[in-house]
């Protein structure tokens, strides 16, 4: 009777009144009464656990409501670290290994360091070299056979008056007999002295072609021939072929002196023909090397030196032949292929 009374009345007398009997219970027990002893619905659980629960760990809450959490001081893994949350996070190590990571990471850093910079200059002093040698071999270059190679016993020799730089053996005479220990002038500039005149190019036209400058030699009658002209137009010779003096261009055929170079579209001096068989095109042996054509001289085996040159089209098609070893340039006489 006394539960259908109580439970009628409103929820905050019923508490009170609960409140009221507990107080009663522990005046009389002489201890306190939890609340584990109301049912699950009416109990007011506090944070603090009780010592029963406490060593479980548990909390007395509600089935519903218990949360089961590990004591970390009865814990017997001790391996496990507590996590800072405003450090940044890192695997746990065990003491000795971090250590030893830690060493051995300051060691890599430092011989990757070392190994940096030893190999940084090693290159800074191979590339200072690489440059000095290019600077060295930059602009040097033979005025006649165009090749930058030199040795010791044919050496390009520079010229002290106009700076013309030729091979001792491509410009003959007199570099053929001995490098001069003192200053050495060419033909051009010995005559530029003689004559008190400054050295012009254009006062030194070559007989045989259109362009100045350049290694030349004197072809008699005040006439001015390079030499590389004189050694590919086939009938131009050297009347002292040693010392490559005294060029000879009396042989050479009127046709080619009528002949209209198809580079410079120019019909002064004489021009050579393409060597490959009904190509009617013809140029200056100073025009077709600058425009990088095939100018080859060869020695023959019944008579003097083989001549041959090609137009741009041929000299792309004689490169790819000689290629395949298969071809060779030879004189007419000799064999019917070329």
């Amino acid at each position: 009777m006394m539960d259908a009374k109580f439970h009628a009345l409103p929820p905050l007398k019923r508490l009170r009144i609960l409140q009221q009997q507990e107080k009663e219970q522990e005046q009389t027990l002489d201890g306190p009464i939890t609340s584990t002893c109301l049912p699950a619905k009416k109990r007011k659980e506090s944070r603090e656990p009780t010592a029963a629960a406490a060593s479980l760990g548990v909390c007395c809450l509600p089935a519903k409501k218990r949360v089961w959490a590990v004591n970390p001081d009865s814990s017997p893994i001790k391996s496990i670290s507590r996590f800072d949350l405003n450090v940044e996070y890192n695997p746990c190590f065990f003491e000795g290994e971090k250590e030893e990571k830690v060493e051995l990471e300051k060691n890599d850093k430092e011989n990757g360091a070392s190994v940096l910079n030893d190999t940084s200059e090693t290159l800074a002093e191979t590339g200072g070299e690489e440059d000095g040698q290019e600077e060295e071999g930059d602009g040097i270059e033979c005025a006649v056979c165009q090749s930058t190679d030199g040795d010791p016993s044919d050496p390009i020799v520079f010229c002290d008056g106009c700076d013309l730089m030729v091979h001792a053996t491509c410009y003959g005479n007199p570099l053929v007999k001995g490098i001069p220990e003192g200053d050495w002038f060419c033909n051009q500039c010995l005559a530029s002295h003689s004559s008190q005149t400054k050295k012009n190019p254009n006062a030194f036209p070559c007989c045989l072609c259109p362009n100045t400058g350049g290694a030349m030699k004197p072809a008699g009658e005040g006439r001015w021939a390079h030499l590389v002209c004189a050694l590919f137009v086939p009938e131009v010779f050297f009347k002292n072929p040693e010392g490559r003096d005294g060029v000879d261009f009396s042989k050479v055929p009127s046709r080619r002196w009528k002949e209209k170079c198809y580079l410079c579209k120019s019909s002064k001096g004489c021009a050579i023909d393409c060597s490959e068989p009904k190509c009617p095109l013809a140029f200056h042996v100073t025009c077709g090397l600058r425009e990088d054509l095939c100018i080859e001289y060869t020695e023959g085996r019944n008579r003097g030196g083989i001549v041959a040159g090609f137009c741009k089209n041929h000299t792309l098609l004689w490169k790819k032949q000689q290629q395949t070893g298969k071809f060779k340039i030879v004189a007419r006489d000799d064999d019917s292929r070329r």
